[in-house]
């Protein structure tokens, strides 16, 4: 498979939960925070049911699932999450099995990427870097990027990556519900990872393809085109 048949000139991506299992690093810093205000640390894997949404919304469900929280104590407790995960940012986390491999062969047959995170752009970018893939991506977009309004599920950062890529035809890779109609609503094809940070069974998703390992996702990208 090469340039000319391959489906897609432009393969974007979700960061945490797709590319990069972050959980532990974002655990670590959701739980300082309840730390401070007393409260029980949470799992992993309660955790990564409440990513997706951006930071603010990860804190809030956190806080909500261990006793709420007034307006004051949220702001004083999400500056502090914020400033440990930036800190801490890349202790824990890697790329999924079969990431960087999957990236190193869209690149051989010419086919550009790009990240779409509801993620603050500095810290995607950040992270990126320490981790020695930010050089892979042709742009990165974050939750920030265009305007709070416009993190997915709006169209406008997937129609942004278009564009900075240079435009083409283009299918989104991701695994919430956020991705999925970020990708519907720009006009896209998505595909949803099973090995994501679920709220619930992949199927419901409504993705037009799943992988359950990223060695599957260059096919199931073939497949979507037929």
């Amino acid at each position: 498979m090469d340039a000319e048949t391959f489906p897609f000139a432009i393969v974007g991506f979700d960061l945490d939960g797709t590319l990069l299992d972050t959980s532990p690093d974002l655990t670590a810093a959701v739980n300082d925070a309840l730390a401070t205000a007393g409260r029980p640390a949470l799992t992993a894997s309660e955790v990564k049911t409440m990513v997706g949404g951006g930071a603010k919304h990860m804190l809030a469900q956190g806080l909500e699932k261990t006793g709420g929280c007034d307006p004051d104590t949220f702001r004083a407790l999400y500056k502090q999450m914020l400033r440990f995960y930036e800190a801490n940012i890349s202790v824990a986390t890697v790329p999924f099995e079969g990431c960087l491999a999957a990236l190193d062969r869209l690149d051989g047959i010419g086919v550009k990427t790009a990240v779409v995170t509801n993620k603050f752009e500095s810290m995607a970018v950040k992270l990126l870097g320490d981790l020695g893939m930010l050089d892979r991506f042709v742009t990165v977009i974050g939750g920030d990027s265009l305007g709070k309004e416009n993190a997915k599920p709006s169209p406008a950062p997937i129609l942004a990556m278009i564009e900075r890529c240079g435009g083409g035809r283009a299918a989104f890779v991701g695994d919430s519900i956020y991705d999925v109609m970020a990708a519907k609503n720009a006009g896209i094809p998505s595909v949803a990872v099973g090995f994501g940070f679920l709220h619930g069974p992949v199927e419901e998703l409504g993705a037009d393809a799943i992988v359950d390992h990223f060695d599957a996702l260059i096919p199931a990208l073939a497949r979507l085109a037929r």
